[in-house]
This record gives C-alpha cells, sequence and structure tokens, in this order.
C-alpha cells in the first residue's frame, strides 16, 4: 500500500482514489487507533464534511465505518473544518473526522481526523493508522454485534455553537467596518457572514450559494479576482475570501490589493505583542513564508521559526514551545488560545478588530511587510520523489542559491498529494526570480518527464 497520507489528510478523487471502500476503512482503522484504551465506554467520533456533493457519499462510508468499530457518532453536517475540530474537544470525543479537500476543486475530496482534544495528527499516528488499514485488508477487524454496534445522532446546532464561539473571542467590536466575505460556495457559507455580522460588521456575502458542485469554482482563496472587484464595486473597507472548508483567510484592501497569510500573521503578531499575548514575543510560519515576513518581523524585534510546508507542523512547534500565533502565507493562521486548527473565520474577525482598534486600513496595517518578489511554479512529473532528488536538479539549485546569495532563496519540494514539484524562488526582482525559477523547473521536467 501506498502512503495514504498526505499534507493534509487523505485526499483523492472522490470515487476514483478516494472510494467509499477506503473511506470506510480508513475510519475503521481511525477509531481503532484513536479510541481511548478506557473499555468502559464506547468510543466518540464527531463526523462533518464541506459542500461537495460527494461528501454525502463519503459520509455514509465513515459513519458505517465508525459504528462497525463500535464507535458513537456525532454527525455535525456542513461546517467548516476548525468547527469540528471545535466541536471534537468541546464533545470530549475521542477523534474528529472532516471530509474536505480544502481549496481543491470539486471533483477531490478528502479525510481530515482529529485526535482527542480537536488535534491534528502527528506523522506516528497517521502511519499507525495506514498499518491498520493494510492490516484489515487481509485479516477481519473485531466486529462488534447487537448493542456494540455504534449509534448515530445529529447534532443540530454546532454552527450556532461554534459561531457564539468565535465571537466571543473578538476583544473588540467592528461597527463600521465594511466586509464583502467569499464564501467559496463551500463550508463558510452559512457561519462567515453570520459571525461577522454578530460581530458588528456589515456583510456582503458573495459565492454563498453551495450547491454541491460549485464549490471553490473560480472563488475562494485561491481565486480572488472576484473579490477584489466586488470590493472596490461595494466601497468595502477590505475582502475576506475563504476556501472550502474554511480553514484559510486571505484579504484584500479597500483598493482590492491582495494581503496574503504573511502579512495576515504579521498584523496579529504586532497586536498580540502590544496586548501581551505574543509567547517569547515569537511567530512560528513556515520555509514558504516570504523572506520580507522575516525581515520585517526581525525589525520590530519578533523572532520567526520555520517549519516543514503545512499547518499541522506549525501546530507541533506552537504546542511543542508554548507559543500562540502561527501561520502559513496560503493563509492557514493559528491561534492556540481560540483554536487547535487554522481557523479562517476566527482570523478574519481578529483582522477586522485590529483594524477597528487602531483605526487604520488594512493597507496600513500590512504595509509593515515588504514582500520579495516569489514566483512558485508546479511541475507536474512522473515521479515527485525523483524530480526532486535528481542530481542534475540540485546541481542547478546549487547554482542558483549561489547567484542569489542573501538577496533571495530556492525551495524545493515535492507535494505531498499531486504528483508536482513546487519550485519556489525568491530573488531582489520578479524577473531574476522567475528566470532561476523556470531554469530550476526545466531541469525537473528533463529529471522525471510526465507519461
Amino acid at each position: 500500500m501506498g502512503r495514504l497520507f498526505g499534507t493534509d489528510g487523505v485526499r483523492g478523487r472522490a470515487n476514483a482514489d478516494l472510494t467509499p471502500e477506503l473511506a470506510l476503512a480508513v475510519a475503521v482503522a481511525a477509531a481503532h487507533t484513536l479510541a481511548e484504551s478506557d473499555k468502559s465506554h464506547p468510543p466518540l467520533a464527531v463526523v462533518g464534511r464541506d459542500t461537495r456533493a460527494s461528501g454525502e457519499m463519503l459520509e455514509a462510508a465513515v459513519v458505517a465505518g465508525l459504528t462497525s468499530a463500535g464507535a458513537n457518532v456525532v454527525r455535525v453536517g456542513v461546517l467548516p473544518t476548525p468547527a469540528v475540530a471545535f466541536l471534537t474537544a468541546e464533545a470530549k470525543a475521542d477523534l474528529g473526522v472532516m471530509l474536505s479537500a480544502s481549496h481543491n476543486p470539486m471533483p477531490d475530496n478528502g479525510i481530515k481526523l482529529f485526535a482527542a482534544g480537536g488535534h491534528k495528527l502527528p506523522d506516528e499516528i497517521e502511519m499507525r493508522i495506514e498499518a491498520a488499514v493494510e492490516a484489515n485488508a487481509t485479516t477481519a477487524w473485531d466486529r462488534p454485534i447487537g448493542a456494540g454496534v455504534g449509534r448515530v445522532h445529529d447534532l443540530l446546532d454546532g454552527a450556532d455553537h461554534y459561531v457564539q464561539h468565535l465571537v466571543g473571542t473578538v476583544g473588540h467590536r467592528l461597527d463600521g467596518i465594511k466586509v464583502v466575505v467569499d464564501c467559496a460556495n463551500g463550508a463558510a457559507a452559512e457561519v462567515a457572514p453570520v459571525a461577522y455580522r454578530e460581530a458588528g460588521a456589515e456583510v456582503v456575502a458573495i459565492y454563498a450559494e453551495p450547491d454541491g458542485l460549485n464549490i471553490n469554482d473560480d472563488c475562494g482563496s485561491n481565486h480572488i479576482d472576484a473579490l477584489r472587484a466586488a470590493v472596490v464595486e461595494h466601497g468595502a473597507h477590505l475582502g475576506i475570501a475563504h476556501d472550502g472548508d474554511a480553514d484559510r483567510c486571505v484579504a484584500v484592501t479597500a483598493d482590492g490589493d491582495e494581503v496574503d497569510g504573511d502579512q495576515v500573521m504579521a498584523i496579529l503578531a504586532l497586536a498580540m505583542r502590544e496586548a501581551g499575548t505574543l509567547t517569547q514575543d515569537t511567530l512560528v510560519a513556515t520555509v514558504m513564508s516570504n523572506l520580507g515576513l522575516r525581515l520585517a518581523m526581525s525589525a520590530q524585534g519578533i523572532r520567526l521559526i520555520e517549519t516543514k510546508v503545512g499547518d499541522r507542523y506549525v501546530l507541533e512547534e506552537l504546542r511543542a514551545s508554548g507559543l500562540a500565533l502561527g501561520g502559513e502565507q496560503s493563509g492557514h493562521i493559528v491561534m492556540p488560545a481560540y483554536a487547535t486548527t487554522g481557523d479562517g473565520v476566527l482570523t478574519g474577525l481578529h483582522l477586522m478588530a485590529r483594524m477597528a482598534h487602531t483605526g487604520k486600513s488594512l493597507a496600513e496595517l500590512a504595509s509593515v511587510v515588504t514582500k520579495l518578489p516569489q514566483v512558485l511554479i508546479n511541475v507536474p512529473v512522473g515521479d515527485r520523489t525523483v524530480g526532486a532528488a535528481a542530481p542534475a536538479v540540485r546541481a542547478e539549485v546549487e547554482r542558483a542559491e549561489a547567484e542569489l546569495g542573501e538577496t533571495g532563496r530556492v525551495l524545493l519540494r515535492p507535494s505531498g498529494t499531486e504528483p508536482l514539484v513546487r519550485v519556489m524562488v525568491e530573488a531582489a526582482t520578479e524577473p531574476t526570480a522567475r528566470s532561476v525559477a523556470e531554469r530550476i523547473a526545466e531541469q525537473v521536467r528533463v529529471a522525471s518527464p510526465t507519461a
């Protein structure tokens, strides 16, 4: 069996790579791996999904797998990933399951797992679940019968409970702020506009009519052109874009300029330091964050710790070091005081609260970071490991690093979920960054051509 888990759960084309049979098998393995050893009560699982039509099918398979392993299930329906994590912790459940492929297009879907407390899984636990899936494929698992079979209950007020939690974290009302929110026709469609309105903002919601097929379809955090136009059209103070499962937050200024996760982190870091809540004056980001963020934080006396790509690695560092803020350039922002995972709506609320508290525009707040030109090329390959590690590729990377010196950097990494090698280059100018990135990308293509 190949590696099931990527950087954020199990993901693939629904009903092709990610079949109901696989979803059932993962659910059974997760129940056996994550359930408490105390056998005095059956394990409890919380299950949610985003708006993809295939989520209905996969939800049925996951629930069947969990109950067949003796776990009771609480179905929470369509909710953001961070809401499922929150409700997993609130219910003191043994595990949580979110069916979503995040920002990926509709044909894809995925399985994200949470341990007790709503925390993402470390690599070691994922490997144990994978081993259990493989073992169960050849040996029947222990199936309870009669009263030992798990039961299913629906939680009808999960969204309300989650929204009240979010709004309760904000120290400043958002009255006077007008925001356009792009809900990506996904899991944010119900909760994001409600949360922002309850906190005091005037809200214009776009792409908030999911039909099961239109999630992330030219909208959301990866496609912000429509949001830019809507902010200008409505004379809003800012725009906020979420992805399909609402664990990301990307913003645009009143003029429609993008404010990415690096800039959002910088804004929140300064706000938290001012409030005395930025533990050890330290921010956690991934190696994908722009060099401009590190320079800006250094100038402000804030230390930056870098992790591997993936918000779970940010989370692991935050928990291990007892830190208060971290995230990714893509818009996954983690605030452990309020959430166990990246939460796009929580981030949007705190971003607007900073605007309301300071009276400054988003553009002014974001100007603390001067981003270096950054070029990212996703190179389709036959074998992503070969494409990233080939001697000719490594030689080209070393040559580029020598050329850039202190004025830039190169990051080469295989995708965790797709047959791609990601080539990222930062340099003093965009033409230099693009030229270097294209040279490296060409070596990757030669090293591992597609079929």
